[in-house]
């Protein structure tokens, strides 16, 4: 038995590219909405569907669907139904899977989420980013914090099964400002959070606007403290860290196709520049989609790369320790084809980054700010 594979969970992740304006912090592949049509890329991604099914003739039906983007909320209730129903034929839907579309505030607040839980929709993301107006038009958001909030309210009507996502750790943000934040937006009732601090890319408005010098960002130990206080908040809310950036009020709350990512299982990636991990024959491929809508409409399917047993390891041990369950080092051990360092183990739990239990790394608050860190080091080659 691999220690990867579609046995640790099996889902799609589709990419819709267009939004209706750009944020100066997006690094995804997109694309300005404007007038476009919608069907002649919803029949290239039908049409991507079968093309990869036909290469993973032994997968299950799947776990998991993530409509993702740019912003899939563009799409109607009977446009998501089209696409779900060529989801369904082509690989097929477990009964009982989470199937989760990104939304904007904008977009509920248009009154279709009736109409996307009928097309088959049942947990809904929504990219709030925040509760402050002055932080919403710094981040090029199209919607302010009332707007947000009614959002919220229409979303809850509809799914229980939840997120709002919340961007912090904003250029000067204060800790009593996010603190007042982030409590507002616990009182809201979500059951699930998926906070991430700013990051500023190279490629992206913000990136250029940092090179120019005029944004600077936060520097890292304030970015921690910050994080540290978001431990604080959610667990007095009930809400603790089920990964770094995750937060849920109970297990059947948490993102069951995010698990799939940090359990090295396989999804398959659709939508102009979806990345996917597929194991076929023992071996692990990532594919990659042509980036550009209109190309990727002609083109016959993704890329495929088959990955070394080197890359599969650091990418399942990269991805493994971001979860409150922790490392599991039996999986590390088949995957290196050696014990991780005992002493490195060892200095870990000294220093206050880790604890063990069972065979289990996991990581402690402070361990979670060094996670790309602690995985760089027990890198064994």
């Amino acid at each position: 038995m691999l220690a990867i594979g579609p046995e640790y969970g099996f889902g799609l992740y589709v990419h819709w590219p267009y939004c209706t304006q750009i944020c100066p912090y997006c690094d995804f592949n997109v694309y300005a909405a404007k007038d476009r049509a919608h069907g002649s890329l919803l029949e290239a991604m039908r049409a991507d569907l079968k093309a990869q099914k036909a290469k993973l003739p032994g997968h299950p039906p799947l776990d998991t669907v993530f409509l993702g983007g740019g912003t899939p909320s563009l799409l109607s209730g009977a446009e998501l139904a089209y696409l779900l129903e060529g989801v369904n034929d082509t690989f097929g839907i477990e009964s009982g899977a989470e199937i989760t579309l990104e939304a904007n505030p904008n977009d509920i607040l248009g009154g279709v989420a009736q109409d996307w839980a009928q097309a088959g929709i049942n947990r809904l993301s929504i990219g709030i980013q925040s509760l402050d107006d002055q932080a919403l038009s710094f981040l090029g958001r199209d919607h302010d914090s009332q707007s947000a909030r009614a959002a919220i309210e229409l979303a809850q009507a509809v799914f229980d099964n939840h997120s709002v996502d919340l961007i912090y750790a904003r250029p000067g943000q204060r800790l009593v400002d996010w603190q007042t934040e982030l409590s507002e937006v616990l009182a809201l009732g979500a059951p699930h959070l998926s906070l991430y601090e700013l990051t500023i890319a190279e490629r992206t408005a913000f990136g250029k606007r940092a090179a120019r010098g005029g944004l600077v960002p936060m520097p890292d130990d304030d970015q921690a403290d910050l994080y540290e206080l978001t431990q604080t908040l959610c667990d007095a809310a009930g809400l603790p860290a089920y990964e770094v950036s995750n937060h849920a009020r109970a297990a059947e709350y948490e993102s069951r196709h995010n698990h799939i990512y940090w359990a090295s299982g396989d999804w398959v990636g659709i939508g102009p520049g979806a990345h996917g991990r597929l194991t076929v024959d023992g071996q692990r491929r990532a594919t990659e989609a042509v980036r550009r809508p209109g190309a990727y409409q002609d083109a016959p399917g993704p890329a495929q790369t088959v990955l070394t047993d080197t890359d599969t390891a650091r990418e399942f041990l990269a991805m493994a320790l971001r979860p409150a369950a922790g490392l599991d080092l039996k999986r590390f051990e088949i995957l290196f084809a050696i014990k991780a360092d005992a002493n490195l183990l060892a200095d870990f739990q000294a220093n206050g980054l880790a604890h063990m239990s069972s065979d289990r790394l996991i990581l402690t608050v402070r361990g979670r700010l060094m996670a790309d860190y602690i995985a760089s080091l027990l890198v064994p080659y």
